[in-house]
Order: C-alpha cells, then structure tokens, then sequence
C-alpha cells in the first residue's frame, strides 16, 4: 500500500461554525490499517500466544503461534495483516503420540532462506513435556500453507544438551546467525540468550555467546528467564528485544543494542538497556505483554511490532494454561535518534495520532501533569499519542490513549468531559477549531485563539 498520512483524514471535514453544524458530518476516520496498514483490531487472532509475523513474501504474510493445546503447528496466511483475523488455518505439523517431541509444542517462527521455509519450535517429549529442545521443519515448496512440503529436518543441536526453547535467526552482513534461549549448567536461572553464527539453516558453525542473563528485578518475577527474542535491524544498529519474567501480569519486554559494524558474537557488543520497555497496562487493560517478532505494514516502510498479552490479570491455576494470551499488533514508532519507541500495549479503538505543528515536524503536543503542553522529541510516546473519535453532531473528540476514560477537555487538560473539535484543512495540515476559537501552539503551551497553529498528524 503506499504511504498515506492521516492529513487526509481532514479533507471531508467541515469548516463551518461549531453552533451551526447540526447537520454537518465529520469525515470518517480512515482505519490504522488504510492509513498505513497496521489494524487496531484487537485481538489480531484470539488465543494464539508467542506470536509470529512473517515480511510480506510475494505479496502474502504469515502468521504462527503456540496454540493453547500446545499439540500443532499451524499457519495461516493473508495480502493483509488485518486479513491474518479470519484467515484459515492449516496444520503443517502435529506432534507424535509418544515419544520425543510429543510434549509441549511451543513458539513455532517461519523463516524464508535461501529459497526455502523452514519452521523453528521447541517441544518436549511424551514422559517429560518440559524437556525442551529445538527442532527444524522444512518446506520445499513456495507456499508454506501446502503441509505437504513440510518435513522434520533436524534436531538443533547447541553446545550442551539443555532446556532450549525461542530460537530466532536472522542475516546480516553476509551471514546468519541463531539467537536463542537455554538453560545453561551452572548458572542459577532458568534461561538466557545466546547467539552463535549459523552453517546450515538446521546447524551452527560457532559456539555460542551469552549475551544476556537475567539479574535486574523486572526479569526474575516468578521465575529469573530471558526469552523470545527478536531482532530489528534499523539505524545502524542491531535491536534485539527479549521478554523476561513469569507468564504472567508481570511479564514484560526488554531491549539489547549493538552497533551494526560490532562483532556480534562478543558479548560486549551488547548493551541492555537498564529498564524493560513494554510492560503491562492496566488503564489499556493489556497484561503481559511480551514474546514479540516484528514485520513491516502493507507501505513497505512502517514497522509493526507484534506481541500477546492478556485482557485481564488474575488468572487461575497456572499461567501457562491460561489459553487468553492474545495476538496484537501495533504500530512501531522511532526518535529521531534512531532509538525505538515502544510506548504502551494500546488498547482498543480506531487510528492513533500524533499532533506536531507543521513548523516544528520534531514537537509533539502531549500531557504532562493532565495539562497539554508541546515538547520536543518527547521519548514517553503514550502520551503524544491520541485518537478521533466522531460524535453525531459532526464534531471529534480528542481521547487520550494511555488514559482512555480521559479526553482533552475544555481546559485544554485531560477531562473526562471531552471538547468538541472540527478539523479545518490548511495547506500543509489542519487546524482544530473549537466553539471558542482554534487550538494555537506558543512555544511549549497550547491555547485558544483566533488564529490557530496547523498541525501535522502522525
């Protein structure tokens, strides 16, 4: 698709006074997916936990994750991401009656190399469903959704035989490498990450490297764990996001970067940022977000990170049985540092926006302290970050998205009495007009006056 931005949005919108539009109709939000092809449905597919989003290949994308069952590896496939809701699915692989890898099945990815599908998953055997290793499915055949092509190729043997689960690949700079996380002897948690370069798809060629262990208090709630993790490529460096913690409430998303030009095998390469960055929402009402991968939108250039979480925080019995750990979708944001912005696991509604005046492309207005102010560069990301919502007078309303029962109000603070706005086109943007006047931007305060700033939506 290509890339639209929400500044079309304002060309149906009516310029005539707040008093008189009775009868007037506000222009119809596009949908995420229309303006740069990242749904807000939420859930994108309902009980489907470790999710994974292939790049869009020859025009389709496609979709795998645990089942609940944890017995099967399934796919399904769409032109769209939000086309993957009501594809069907086909069972490539289910695992044995008994023996090896007729235990738990987990955290199946679909990787695309050297002309062929290959299938990454951990598995547990029938006496011990918690003796994990890593297995290789691969396809010949152009269409992975054909399950006759899929045969298993190997067991993916590491440095020691161990609980192995997660495994990713990627390329880069020639070569491809295998992250993944294991259990390793003599080290008192329950897993890191380790990378090693690859030989075949189905091999390594190079022992591996730890390069993150899990020590601060975010990643040993309930259980000291770094898994699932996923590799974004942008910027001149090597992001890898990795999820940390108990699967549940608690489990939350953490972060390593390493130059582009760096020696990824040594662990020194690597930098984990102190703080997770995405975790649990309960004003959005999403818990435990986590075992992330990433894709592109339909225009080619948005990122899109794909992650589960739960609906609801208490659960009975044991979280890993607990089916509702959801696949979601949403759009990646980036500073102009060329450093992500995670923000908040959204929660549900239509497009999200960010207002910048059109003569300061890096400010954004935002809430601080519930008052709207202007900043530069803001890294707090949910709190840039609104939607339109129309009203039958043909007016909108501003709703914030990290405090969705709040709007922005008559005192330009976030107020649970929303203030009425209608979207005026300009040359390069819209104004928002108000009964009072026009939402104006003077240095860091946002105001009401006669003439108003036009503003850039994002």
């Amino acid at each position: 698709m290509k890339r639209r931005t929400l500044l079309a949005t304002a060309a149906g919108a009516s310029v005539a006074g707040l008093s008189g539009a009775g009868t007037a109709k506000a222009a119809e939000p596009r949908t995420d997916a229309e303006i740069y092809g990242v749904p807000t449905v939420q859930p994108l597919v309902t009980q489907r936990a470790d999710p994974f989003i292939t790049p869009r290949t020859a025009g389709m994308y496609y979709f795998t994750g645990s089942v609940p069952e944890y017995d099967r590896i399934a796919l399904r496939g769409a032109s769209t991401l939000a086309g993957l809701s009501g594809a069907a699915e086909t069972v490539i692989w289910r695992r044995p009656a008994s023996g090896p890898m007729a235990g738990h099945i987990w955290a199946p990815e679909l990787h695309r190399i050297d002309g062929k599908w290959y299938v990454y998953f951990a598995a547990g055997d029938s006496d011990d469903v918690f003796r994990i290793r890593t297995y290789v499915l691969e396809s010949p055949l152009a269409d992975p959704l054909d399950a006759s092509g899929w045969q298993l190729k190997a067991k993916l043997m590491t440095e020691w035989d161990g609980f192995t689960l997660d495994a990713t690949t990627f390329a880069h700079r020639g070569r491809r490498y295998l992250v993944w996380a294991q259990s390793e002897p003599e080290i008192a948690v329950n897993t890191s990450l380790y990378i090693a370069r690859m030989g075949t798809p189905w091999s390594l060629a190079t022992k591996p490297t730890r390069i993150t262990t899990p020590t601060r208090d975010w990643e040993i709630q309930g259980f000291r764990v770094n898994e699932g993790p996923a590799v974004l490529i942008r910027n001149g460096r090597v992001f890898l996001t990795f999820s940390a913690s108990a699967t549940d409430a608690r489990y939350a998303m953490g972060l390593l970067t390493a130059d582009t030009s760096a020696d990824l095998l040594r662990r020194e390469s690597w930098v984990k940022t102190p703080d997770p960055i995405f975790v649990t929402s309960a004003a959005t009402a999403r818990y435990g977000p986590g075992h992330n991968s990433f894709t592109v939108a339909e225009d080619g250039r948005t990122d899109v990170l794909v992650y589960h979480a739960r609906d609801y925080r208490d659960i009975t019995g044991d979280p890993l049985y607990d089916p509702n750990r959801h696949a979601r979708v949403q759009r990646l944001y980036w500073h102009p540092d060329g450093t992500p912005l995670f923000g908040i696991p959204v929660g549900d509604g239509g497009p999200i926006v960010r207002l910048s005046p059109t003569d300061k492309p890096d400010y954004f207005v935002r809430h601080q302290d519930g008052s709207l102010v202007v900043q530069h560069t803001p890294h707090d990301l949910a709190a840039t970050q609104f939607r339109f919502e129309a009203r039958p007078d043909g007016t909108e309303v501003l709703r914030s998205v990290d405090h969705p029962d709040q709007f922005v109000g008559a005192g330009l603070r976030l107020d649970t009495t929303p203030l009425p706005v209608r979207r005026e086109t300009a040359r390069t943007g819209i104004k928002l007009r108000t009964e009072g006047g026009y939402l104006r931007v003077s240095g860091s305060t946002v105001s009401i006056g006669s003439t108003g700033t036009v503003f850039r939506l994002s």
